[in-house]
């Protein structure tokens, strides 16, 4: 079985976050989901636990991070093409997201960010797949 991850956020307005969320294209597990947190589903081993922030207090005894002002995580998450990159960061901005950064394009690689409504950091990057195997531009991509 593969690895799973689930990445739990505290949330100001769960129902302002689950329609953020499902905005960006991704579906709701009402399984898992309560007036107290949403489970978000990102694929079939990402999720995202939107928490209250009451809820997500309960977890730890460490207050929580203020996202507005300071940086906690940068959650990154793959896209399949550049224009997947391109779809998903309209989407987010659509939906209401800020711009922390420009678009990042580096030998291989093409991607950019969001903030969520809460100040939660996010990236989506595409890479190619001779740079997901850690190898050179092949020379024929090179001259194309």
């Amino acid at each position: 079985m593969a690895t799973m991850i689930f990445v739990n956020l505290p949330v100001k307005d769960l129902n302002r976050s689950i329609e953020f969320y499902t905005k960006l294209g991704y579906s709701q597990n009402l399984d898992f989901s309560n007036e107290q947190g949403a489970c978000i589903v990102i694929s079939e081993t990402i999720f995202v636990m939107l928490l209250t922030e009451d809820f997500y207090q309960t977890f730890t005894n460490k207050p929580i991070a203020n996202t507005s002002q300071t940086s906690a995580v940068i959650n990154c998450l793959s896209a399949n093409s550049r224009d997947h990159v391109d779809e998903l960061l309209n989407n987010a901005f659509s939906a209401g997201a800020t711009k922390p950064k420009e678009m990042m394009e580096m030998p291989g690689m093409y991607g950019g960010s969001f903030y969520d409504p809460d100040g939660h950091h996010w990236e989506v990057m595409y890479m190619e797949p001779y740079a997901v195997a850690g190898q050179e531009k092949p020379a024929e991509v090179a001259q194309a």
